[in-house]
């Protein structure tokens, strides 16, 4: 399914006015028409910025949501926030900001929230729909103040990945402003597990499932995503070629 909408997403595209003018320019041609950049501008072009992604009614909730990745981090720091029922996390939210922060569970649960039922497709080719409770991201961003010159917000996150290699996200401002971009802190009306990433994760509802960072520690605002990692913006995308932009 993930295959035909982006394959129905690049035919539509082709019909766009004034693509030939534009494939004309090898530069532009070049740029533009690498396989992410050209999924990226081709949604882009194609639906508003702020389009919404599919929502679902309560009866079409998935009996299972199963967890991607990693189901427990197992690091001590991890385990040692998990017993105190993760009373003493915080989220730092740091990088080109105007007003660093360092939010509890309890007040993030205390600031407004979203509620979406959508539905979460990984990489691996499953899909299931669940129900999402959390703060908009553009409310935690708007409290910190982005400084002008951020560009991508990065999400650090407990996950170690087994191999001491902690886990880590990007996305772009359009992405990081778009109505549903939550941190979700409820799956199903009750709190996040731990295998669905306890006590916060990332939902970005228009890209598959390895953006949708789980166990978030840190939000940092960047101008570049190229110190980052090994540049390319994500931990999958360093270390097995993902692409950066996994529009859906």
């Amino acid at each position: 399914m993930i295959i035909a909408r982006r394959a129905l997403l690049l035919g539509a595209t082709a019909a766009l006015t004034g693509c030939d003018r534009l494939v004309r320019n090898e530069t532009v041609r070049n740029a533009l028409f690498s396989a992410e950049n050209f999924h990226k501008w081709a949604q882009r072009s194609l639906m508003a910025r702020d389009a919404l992604a599919q929502e679902f009614r309560p009866d079409q909730i998935s009996p299972v949501f199963r967890a991607n990745g990693t189901a427990n981090p197992n690091t001590p720091d991890y385990k040692a926030i998990w017993r105190t029922g993760f009373a003493d996390w915080r989220l730092r939210v740091d990088g080109k900001v105007a007003r660093p922060l360092s939010l509890s569970l309890s007040q993030l649960h205390a600031l407004p929230h979203r509620e979406q039922i959508t539905r979460h497709d990984c990489v691996e080719g499953w899909s299931a729909i669940g129900k999402w409770r959390g703060v908009p991201l553009r409310t935690i961003l708007d409290a910190a103040g982005l400084r002008q010159d951020a560009r991508y917000i990065v999400f650090h996150c407990a996950d170690d990945m087994g191999g001491g290699r902690s886990y880590y996200e990007s996305i772009d401002l359009v992405d990081a402003f778009h109505p549903q971009t939550i941190l979700a802190f409820a799956l199903n009306d009750r709190p996040l597990s731990v295998a669905n990433g306890a006590p916060l994760r990332l939902r970005v509802e228009r890209q598959l499932g390895y953006k949708q960072a789980k166990y978030l520690m840190r939000i940092e605002a960047v101008d570049s995503i190229a110190n980052i990692g090994h540049g390319k913006g994500g931990f999958w995308e360093d270390y097995a070629g993902y692409d950066w932009y996994a529009g859906i």
